[in-house]
């Protein structure tokens, strides 16, 4: 804890607490019963995403209140504000998904307007569905404070049968449902079990995969990210939260300090080996953009392809992020990377430490079930594969952890669909064959917009019993709870003319994950040749609002589907205003 206090005259708060001319602003902090002696202090926002919308986010109200009492407990002056999020599973399946990529950026940008409007000194934030984490990750790295991310947590496995089950089984559920083979009750009970508390979807989704980022890229304080949503032992990583943020604060530890490319590696690294969530390589690169670090989807699918996978998580595995935190979370994980000589150990982390000091601490080890060795890992390269070809210059992306390698390659012909709903009806009619290659396109961040994940639709293959005997590719995303052989992310995306746009019924594409391969039968002549004859952008129904002007600015998926210069760019650093 930090011990001394700390002077102000340098600090963003200093403008609204210091002089004689601020005191109309002191008065609006007497106001809120604040005294002299908080108002004199570093002024910590305390940012959460909480809302009534989903579990994931549930919790966080009474966790941002643990924070606020380790802040005081170190000397600053805690102020509480919220943000949106728009949370996936709800938003799976129907229009609502184009708010979700969306919905990442307005995180970030309303974080940075609130802190600079108030000229807050440093950030805690605290996130629970899929994309509130990179958002509010990307608001540190932006306004480049001293910062500390707190992950809500995970939800409980929900128990049907004997077995633990997830949302993806619920998803997976409506496939068999739809084919007859599950009834009304059954679905009925299920249903009614399946998410038994609080917290964010249990396996190796997005959120989980994200808040394992949190820890590898230095971020999140050590094993935050694991326990349970539930738990009421998440108040003392909250306490000790906020007391971290104000050591980084007396040490002028910033978060471009923790964020670096290095820690950037580290955090693909953690991904690769859990199996996480294809989303990550979207994800990683636009929060290296707020740094203005080159960090594109090839550079984190180069970390993939030689990182091993070795920890058994949903959807892939077996395991939820319960079990991984029981057997010692992501510090233990990032210990057997470290033996393979796969992480930097050089990183500062969020307890101004570095991140080889840090799991000098950890006592643990690989427990063989859960997370194996990596000496002995579940599959010798990572869980995540990024592809190449003449059908995806920009790239595109594949999950196969749990795959084995003859079932990462399929060549067959191609069953085109103009957007999603179009897909999902012809899944639940059956009009498809086996050995098809399903596309969908129209779904990229323009012309989406919004880059929608497919969940509804892969589930319901996997709920017929289909998974293995097709594949599916998009200019749009999966979520991470999809399994089977399906491609996101491809680019260029259709509303850009990117080849994704050409193609025809019939076809022939080739997916291969172990050379990194994503192609169609078509020479560069017939692809120009077609191109000719294309109409252009698909047209869509949002001319105004939030997703017109999200369309007007994001860019590729490649380098992470943000929507302004970034780092790179920028004449000023907030913190120093």
């Amino acid at each position: 804890m930090p011990g001394n206090r700390i002077d102000k005259s340098k600090l963003p708060s200093r403008h609204v607490t210091e002089g004689p001319e601020r005191a109309p602003h002191r008065s609006y902090f007497y106001a809120m019963d604040l005294t002299q002696e908080q108002i004199d202090q570093p002024f910590v926002g305390v940012a959460t995403c909480w809302n009534e919308a989903a579990p994931c986010n549930i919790a966080l109200n009474w966790q941002a209140q643990s924070v606020k009492t380790g802040v005081k407990e170190a000397h600053g002056t805690p102020r509480e504000f919220t943000t949106i999020t728009v949370t996936d599973g709800l938003a799976m399946g129907h229009e609502g998904m184009r708010s979700s990529l969306a919905s990442r950026d307005a995180i970030t940008d309303t974080v940075e307007l609130t802190m600079r409007g108030h000229c807050y000194d440093a950030l805690v934030g605290l996130a629970g569905c899929d994309k509130s984490l990179p958002g509010m990750m990307m608001a540190m790295v932006r306004l480049n404070v001293p910062s500390v991310f707190m992950y809500g947590g995970s939800i409980l496995p929900g128990q049907h049968k004997g077995k633990d089950i997830t949302v993806q089984d619920m998803f997976e559920a409506v496939g068999k449902y739809q084919s007859g083979e599950m009834s009304d009750a059954e679905l009925a009970i299920m249903e009614r079990v399946a998410c038994p508390s609080a917290g964010a979807c249990g396996g190796q989704f997005t959120a989980n995969t994200m808040a394992c980022v949190s820890e590898a890229i230095g971020l999140a304080l050590m094993n935050s990210s694991g326990m349970p949503a539930p738990y009421e032992g998440r108040k003392e990583y909250g306490e000790a939260a906020g007391r971290a943020v104000m050591n980084l604060l007396e040490k002028n530890i910033r978060a471009r300090d923790i964020v670096t490319r290095k820690s950037l590696e580290n955090a693909a690294r953690i991904v690769a080996c859990t199996g996480g969530s294809t989303n990550a390589g979207l994800h990683l690169p636009a929060i290296a953009h707020e740094a203005g670090i080159e960090f594109d989807l090839f550079d984190v699918c180069d970390i993939f392809k030689d990182t091993p996978y070795f920890v058994d998580m949903k959807p892939g595995g077996q395991f939820v992020a319960k079990d991984l935190y029981e057997v010692g979370g992501v510090p233990v994980v990032m210990k057997e990377l470290r033996k393979a000589g796969l992480m930097h150990e050089d990183c500062m982390t969020a307890n101004g430490e570095s991140m080889g000091e840090a799991l000098d601490r950890i006592e643990r080890d690989a427990d063989g079930r859960v997370i194996h060795t990596v000496a002995n890992p579940i599959t010798a390269t990572g869980g995540v594969v990024g592809l190449r070809g003449n059908l995806a210059r920009e790239g595109a992306i594949v999950k196969v952890a749990g795959m084995s390698d003859e079932q990462q390659v399929f060549s067959g012909p191609a069953r085109v669909f103009e957007c999603e709903e179009d897909a999902f009806e012809a899944v639940k009619a059956r009009e498809y064959k086996p050995g098809e290659v399903l596309v969908i396109r129209n779904e990229g961040p323009k012309g989406g917009p919004g880059m929608r994940e497919m969940l509804a639709t892969t589930a319901a293959l996997s709920g017929q019993g289909m998974g293995k005997k097709v594949a599916l590719i998009t200019d749009g995303r999966f979520s991470g709870a999809t399994r089977g052989f399906c491609v996101g992310h491809v680019g260029p995306e259709a509303a850009a003319g990117g080849p994704i746009a050409l193609l025809q019924n019939g076809d022939v594409i080739t997916i291969n994950a172990l050379t990194g391969e994503l192609s169609v039968a078509l020479t560069d002549d017939e692809l120009a040749e077609r191109r000719k004859s294309w109409a252009g952008p698909r047209e869509t129904i949002y001319a105004s609002g939030a997703l017109w002007k999200y369309a007007q600015l994001v860019g590729e998926a490649r380098y992470g589907a943000v929507t302004h210069p970034g780092g790179a760019k920028e004449k000023h650093v907030y913190a120093d205003l």
